[in-house]
């Protein structure tokens, strides 16, 4: 099976959701769940599954409600669900890896994430806190602050007067816009995302690429923003859970890196001790497309060593 064969999972939520497999080579080591970021897709992760297949590793992807080949009757395009939008992604999530235990029973299993993707793996991480052995946050911003409180407070007027189904007017501005501006002598709105102009491109000319999220998307991202770091939350994982953070130096989503530094410092502060962090001075936003993604993939795959031995 290659893994732009895209097969299908009918998720506990009524989720139909679309997910791409790799199998590991040789003796298999464990398994790592993808989970992607914000508008895009999990076949945009080929590369990167190909790496951890070499390497010993099961990588599945599946495409999150809202996104990619995914379908639910909750979540169209760029909408996790009409109401607890939060607790069906994690969900469906949980039902990859009741897949994946399935057919690899006893093997440990990580949990990836980049961006949203991160998001969405710290809390499943802290909402079945002994169903992973490992997990990695990539360019993920959970120090979203009292900037993040006005956001919601936006969206909150968005909703009043809009609807939670209708992409925000504003966020789009206060994010992938503004990120895009704040890239000196950018060459489209998009070179946020990586230093590579063939890999921008491509991410602009792919249809299941780039949508504006819904209003209640954005609040749902805002929820799990602040929800997994919060003591209630983070402290319901074991203290010996490793975690490996990764960050862009040049990435105006995470503050330059710097929100990576803050999840590592929280994390520290809350008892953990096993905290690999990475934060790569030249690259932008997707270390995956990005300059340098060869050193980060082997510096991950010798960290799943460590995590797996």
């Amino acid at each position: 099976m290659t893994f732009a064969e895209t097969r299908h999972l009918n998720s506990p939520t009524g989720a139909r959701l679309a997910y791409q497999h790799r199998p590991a080579e040789g003796t298999a080591r464990g398994v790592i769940l993808l989970c992607h970021g914000l508008a895009e897709h999990s076949r945009r992760y080929r590369r990167f599954a190909e790496a951890l297949a070499a390497a010993g590793y099961h990588a599945y992807a599946h495409d999150h409600r809202g996104h990619g080949e995914t379908t639910a009757p909750d979540a169209p395009l760029g909408r996790f669900a009409a109401r607890n939008g939060v607790e069906a992604v994690i969900e469906d999530v949980m039902a990859m890896r009741a897949l994946a235990e399935e057919r690899h029973p006893g093997l440990p299993v990580i949990l990836f994430g980049h961006s949203m993707g991160g998001l969405i793996s710290l809390n499943t991480a802290v909402t079945h806190p002994e169903s992973f052995a490992g997990v990695a946050v990539w360019n993920s911003n959970f120090d979203v602050g009292v900037a993040g409180r006005a956001a919601q407070a936006i969206l909150a007027v968005e909703r009043m007067f809009l609807g939670s189904d209708v992409p925000s007017a504003l966020l789009p501005k206060l994010t992938f816009q503004a990120w895009g501006k704040a890239i000196p002598r950018h060459r489209t709105l998009f070179d946020w995302l990586s230093n590579i102009p063939a890999e921008v491109d491509a991410y602009i000319a792919d249809p299941l690429c780039g949508f504006d999220a819904s209003v209640s998307l954005w609040q749902d991202i805002f929820e799990l923003s602040y929800r997994a770091p919060s003591k209630t939350w983070i402290t319901r994982i074991p203290r010996t859970m490793p975690f490996h953070l990764v960050g862009g130096g040049q990435d105006p989503a995470t503050n330059k890196g710097k929100a990576l530094d803050w999840l590592a410092a929280s994390l520290k502060k809350a008892g953990f001790s096993r905290i690999t962090k990475e934060i790569y001075q030249d690259a932008r936003h997707e270390t995956l497309n990005d300059i340098g993604a060869q050193i980060a993939i082997r510096g991950f795959i010798a960290w799943c060593g460590r995590v797996t031995a």
